[in-house]
C-alpha cells in the first residue's frame, strides 16, 4: 500500500494507516528530538507530542504527498516548545546510529560522535534544530526554512553560523586536551 493511500485512510480516522505511517519514521524521528533537545526522556514527550498534534491536524492536510515532511516539521517544532518551556540544558545524549556504516575504525567513530555531541552541545535549540534538520534528517535548507517558518536567509545564517560555533567548540576541545598533556606532546 502507498503512502498516499494511508495518508488518506488517516486522514478518514482510520488508527492503522495512522500506525503504519508513524511506524515508518519513528526511530529517525526519535534520534532526531533526541539531538535537538539533549534528554531522551524530554526527546521521547517531544516525539510524542508531535503524533499528538500530527493524529489532530491530519484532516488539514492538504498535500498527503508532503506527510513525511509535515511529521518532521511537527516533531521538531514540539521539541523547540518543550525547551522553550523548560529552558533546561540537559548534559547527556544518547547518540544512536540509524545506519551501521560497514568497516571503519570503530575508535575513531566513537570519538567523532563525542565531538559531535559535544560541539553540538553550545548551540541555542534553534540553531541545533536546523543542523539537525538539514544534517540528521537531510531536509534541503528551503524545507527546513519552511518546516521552522522562517525565513530561507535566517535558515542559512543559523546553519552557517551554527556550523562555525561547532567548529570553534571542537577546536577549543582539541586545544585543552593538547595543553593538559605536558609539554603538549602527545604520548
Amino acid at each position: 500500500m502507498d503512502q498516499r493511500d494511508l495518508v488518506e485512510r488517516a486522514k478518514r480516522g482510520d488508527h492503522d494507516a495512522f500506525a503504519t505511517l508513524a511506524g515508518d519514521a519513528i526511530a529517525r524521528l526519535d534520534a532526531a528530538a533526541r539531538l535537538i533537545l539533549r534528554d531522551p526522556e524530554l526527546a521521547r514527550d517531544g516525539v510524542q507530542d508531535g503524533y499528538l498534534r500530527a493524529w489532530r491536524t491530519l484532516p488539514a492536510l492538504r498535500d498527503p504527498d508532503r506527510f513525511d515532511a509535515w511529521l518532521r516539521r511537527l516533531i521538531v517544532h514540539s521539541c523547540i516548545d518543550i525547551m522553550r518551556r523548560r529552558r533546561h540544558r540537559a548534559i547527556e545524549v544518547d547518540l544512536t546510529p540509524i545506519d551501521v556504516a560497514g568497516g571503519g575504525d570503530f575508535t575513531s567513530t566513537i570519538v567523532d560522535r563525542d565531538l559531535v555531541e559535544e560541539a553540538l552541545r553550545h548551540l541555542d535549540p534553534e540553531w541545533r534544530a536546523v543542523v539537525v534538520m538539514h544534517y540528521f534528517l537531510g531536509m534541503p535548507l528551503p524545507e527546513v526554512a519552511r518546516a521552522l517558518g522562517i525565513p530561507l536567509g535566517t535558515a542559512k545564517s543559523r546553519l552557517h553560523r551554527s556550523i562555525l560555533a561547532m567548529r570553534i567548540a571542537v577546536d577549543a576541545d582539541d586545544v585543552s586536551a593538547t595543553s593538559s598533556i605536558p609539554g603538549g606532546q602527545l604520548a
